[in-house]
């Protein structure tokens, strides 16, 4: 099992610290470059940059909870859910269809949830 995970090319967990201007602030996130990586397929996908996607992101954010704790790790949850909303085929793998024309509503429908209600992981049982 592991040899899939560690097989890995190490450039994709090496981090990169980029500076991006949140509201006119320049602001530093960390991130590993895969998530990097991922932040670009989704940024392309709607015509942003990842600095104007990461302030689209900030500001929804905080519009919708007040604020934001630790926006790296947040930015991490998004792309893990990107990638698995691919999976599950809540956003089509056609880049060329951009996340802003997707029914958010029909899109989270198909999210499995990886928690249970109380927070507690669910166990995959294959």
């Amino acid at each position: 099992m592991c040899e899939v995970f560690i097989s890995a090319d190490p450039a994709l967990y090496a981090s990169r610290i980029r500076s991006v201007r949140l509201h006119g602030v320049a602001t530093s996130i960390r991130l590993e470059n895969l998530f990097w990586d991922v932040l670009a397929d989704i940024a392309s996908r709607d015509g942003l940059s990842v600095p104007q996607l990461c302030t689209r992101l900030h500001d929804e954010l905080v519009a919708e909870r007040g604020g934001v704790e630790n926006f790296a790790s947040f930015l991490r949850v998004c792309c893990g859910r990107y990638l698995a909303l691919q999976l599950a085929g809540g956003i089509p793998r056609d880049a060329s269809i951009p996340i802003a024309s997707l029914n958010a509503q029909c899109v989270l429908a198909s999210e499995r949830r990886p928690f249970a209600s109380n927070g507690a992981p669910h166990r995959l049982v294959a």
